[in-house]
C-alpha cells in the first residue's frame, strides 16, 4: 500500500452529525486590525506519543482562552484521545499519559471536532508553535479530512522579540522563571497551556506599551524581527 492509500485508509468516514458539526465550524480570525485587547486567543498545548510530526500521534489536548485582557478560567478545554496500540515511550515517561488512560480516551474524530468547536474563530497561540501546528494539521487531515486554517502565534518568538533584555532564554521553564511564574504540573497539556497563557498576558501588555495595538501590527513587528534575526545569523 502506498503512503497516500495508507493515509486514506486511516481516515474515518464521518457520520451525518459529525459532518454537520464540521461544516458548522467558524471561519478563523485573521491577523487583521482587531485590537489585541479584543482578540480571542486560544492558547493550546498538545501532548503526543513522540516528537516525529510525520509519525507520532496526539494523546492529549489542553487549551485556555485569553480575551479582553484576561484568562477566561471558565473557558478551558482538556481531552485525552483514544489511540489504538499506544505503548509506553520516552515521551510517556515525560507527560505521564499511561496506555490505560489513552485506551479510555475520546475517539479522535469527536475529540478534534470538540476542540475545533471550542477554539471557534480564535487565533491559536502555543510555545514552539510549529510543532503543535503541524501535529494538529496532520490530525485534522487524517481524522476529519479537513485542513487547519487557523493562524498560530508562537510565544517562543514573541517573548524574545518583546523582551530583548532577557537573552538566552529558550524554554517555557526559562520564561516562567523570568516572569516569576510557577507551574507545578509541567508536561501536562492543560497546565502548560495555562502557563503559556500567563506569559502571553504579560507579553500582550509589553506589546501595547511598545505601541503595538492590533493583531496586524503584532504580525508586522514579528515579521520584521524574524528578518533581523536571520540577518544576524547569516552574518555569523
Amino acid at each position: 500500500m502506498n503512503p497516500l492509500s495508507w493515509i486514506a485508509a486511516r481516515r474515518q468516514k464521518l457520520d451525518p452529525e459529525q459532518q454537520a458539526r464540521l461544516t458548522a465550524l467558524s471561519a478563523p480570525l485573521a491577523l487583521d486590525e482587531t485590537p489585541l485587547s479584543r482578540a480571542r486567543m486560544v492558547v493550546v498545548d498538545l501532548e503526543t506519543s513522540g516528537l516525529n510530526v510525520n509519525r507520532d500521534r496526539i494523546l492529549s489536548v489542553g487549551a485556555v482562552v485569553v480575551e479582553n485582557g484576561s484568562i477566561d478560567l471558565g473557558s478551558q478545554y482538556e481531552c485525552t484521545l483514544f489511540q489504538a496500540n499506544h505503548r509506553v515511550t520516552e515521551s510517556v515517561l515525560i507527560h505521564g499519559i499511561a496506555p490505560s488512560e489513552v485506551a479510555q480516551g475520546v475517539a479522535p474524530v469527536d475529540a478534534l471536532l470538540d476542540f475545533m468547536a471550542f477554539a471557534d474563530n480564535g487565533v491559536f497561540v502555543a510555545f514552539h508553535a510549529a510543532f503543535d501546528q503541524r501535529m494538529l494539521q496532520r490530525g485534522l487531515r487524517q481524522t476529519l479530512n479537513t485542513r487547519l486554517r487557523h493562524v498560530f502565534l508562537d510565544v517562543a518568538e514573541l517573548a524574545p522579540m518583546l523582551c530583548p533584555e532577557a537573552t538566552g532564554r529558550k524554554t517555557l521553564d526559562d520564561w516562567q522563571d523570568y516572569f516569576q511564574l510557577r507551574n507545578s504540573q509541567r508536561h501536562h497539556a492543560s497546565a502548560d497551556a495555562l502557563a503559556t497563557a500567563e506569559i502571553l498576558l504579560i507579553l500582550l501588555s509589553r506589546a501595547r506599551a511598545q505601541g503595538i495595538q492590533t493583531l496586524a501590527e503584532l504580525n508586522a513587528r514579528l515579521r520584521h524581527w524574524r528578518r533581523l534575526r536571520q540577518a544576524r545569523i547569516g552574518s555569523l
